[in-house]
């Protein structure tokens, strides 16, 4: 099994290419179930945000010279698109290094905006929907959870996260610098999702005036125009709506743009010529880069916003630095512990083989001990289970170094010693990690009621 992660994201492509790869909260379970029909596709999930588009699968093709080949594949056939399009944007990551990669992206430290809060809520709701799906197994949950805590340990030994800036706050910070002051400025909110629900936020701490709200489905806009004491505008009206707004802050999945030249021009003439400032932090674009160049109509999207952003890196490179430290330690832990797995099904025959032993064990010692209380049953099976533990120990540990210094003439050697596996697909040794993990809480449960049994007056 190969793990593979190919991708673009806004350090490879203009937002002109990413646009034309976007998967939207609605397509996004399709476009998962399909993926994992591409021939040797085992598990997978996609990651589709504003910023990146990414694939993480599975793939078990060992004859296959480019495993990547069945995935880039997938996206030119899926978006309809020229592989020439693609080819000079896309990065692959294998194994180890695709490990890394997704530690860093859920850590907020392949971000634009490093450090910023969303995406890791988007890596979890992708995860969410690939599970949904049916195309998360053992190797991808173990991964994933791997990633969070991850994630969690950045979050909470570094100060990364302090003073947490996401792209729409950094979007209001621009639209306060070209005005000024936000102090009685009337701000148009298209789209009732998280990211204007952010800006709304960091704008009425600015000291916005009044605040209009419109997203298709009217019960979020009313939802979100309660929450900041704005105005519902229905959708239909949203050009006559539009010429209100000193700033127009929109993020909607509408699949083209839905703001165009002519319709400035429009805004232009009853505004009297007042310009209009339009931060557009839509993936695709929902504002028509033509319109931008009507003098008066100031227009930045996504990627407009990196040279803000670029201030807030400087002043978190220390903790950054700190952040990545930590994230190697994480892989570090995460390889190791996958070099264990291909030995998880000789550690619980190993197990099965001593529990067999010892219950035949006490059967006979039943006959001669005769009848027992309760508390003396217990006592002597927390006895036996402590003792058959202590003596599994040096044999689990000798296998685990084995595997973990792929000595396999090592490992084959104490596996022939003991009459345990040798191998297992690994489909198989991931199901036995995770009995193994049982087992071993099982057998500490025990050790504990053991020296509880010792304690006892």
């Amino acid at each position: 099994m190969t793990l593979l992660l190919i991708g673009i994201n806004h350090k490879t492509a203009p937002i002109e290419v990413r646009e034309r790869v976007a998967i939207s909260r609605e397509e996004l379970p399709g476009a998962t179930r399909a993926l994992a029909e591409v021939p040797g596709v085992t598990e997978c999930m996609i990651v589709s945000t504003c910023n990146r588009v990414e694939i993480l699968a599975a793939v078990d093709a060992p004859n296959a010279n480019s495993p990547t080949d069945g995935l880039t594949s997938f996206l030119h056939r899926h978006f309809g698109l020229d592989p020439a399009l693609l080819a000079p944007h896309l990065y692959e990551h294998r194994d180890q290094e695709a490990v890394r990669h997704l530690f860093r992206v859920a850590a907020s430290l392949d971000s634009m905006v490093v450090g910023e809060p969303q995406i890791l809520g988007q890596v979890k709701d992708a995860f969410a929907v690939a599970r949904a799906s049916g195309t998360v197994g053992g190797h991808l949950e173990h991964l994933l959870q791997g990633a969070f805590a991850a994630a969690k340990k950045v979050r909470s030994e570094t100060e990364i996260g302090s003073n947490s800036v996401s792209i729409a706050s950094v979007a209001v910070e621009l639209a306060r610098k070209i005005f000024g002051s936000l102090q009685g400025r009337t701000v148009f909110l298209v789209g009732a999702g998280k990211m204007s629900e952010l800006a709304a936020r960091h704008l009425v701490q600015q000291g916005a005036g009044a605040i209009l709200v419109t997203n298709r489905t009217l019960e979020r806009a009313r939802r979100m125009a309660e929450t900041f004491q704005g105005q519902v505008i229905p959708f239909g009206q949203l050009y006559e709506a539009a010429s209100q707004a000193d700033i127009v802050i929109s993020s909607t999945g509408a699949p083209h743009a839905i703001f165009r030249r002519e319709h400035g021009q429009e805004f232009l003439r009853r505004r009297r010529n007042r310009p209009m400032f339009f931060i557009d932090i839509a993936v695709p674009r929902d504002v028509d880069p033509e319109m931008g160049k009507l003098e008066g109509i100031f227009v930045y999207d996504i990627d407009d916003l990196q040279q803000v952003a670029a201030a807030h890196m400087a002043e978190r490179s220390r903790e950054a630095t700190d952040a990545e430290a930590l994230i190697e330690g994480e892989v570090e832990r995460f390889h190791q512990r996958q070099l264990t797995v291909n030995v998880a099904p000789a550690i619980v025959a190993l197990q099965h083989q001593a529990e067999e032993i010892r219950q035949a064990e006490l059967k006979h010692a039943h006959a001669r001990l005769g009848s027992l209380s309760a508390e003396q049953l217990a006592a002597v099976e927390a006895l036996t289970r402590g003792l058959v533990n202590k003596f599994l120990h040096l044999p689990m540990q000798a296998l685990k170094q084995a595997a973990r210094e792929h000595d396999a003439a090592r490992l084959e050697a104490l596996c022939e010693t003991w009459s345990l596996p040798a191998g297992s697909t690994e489909h198989d040794a991931a199901a036995a990690e995770s009995r193994a993990s049982a087992a071993n809480s099982e057998d500490e449960l025990a050790h504990l009621n053991e020296n509880s049994e010792a304690r006892r007056p």
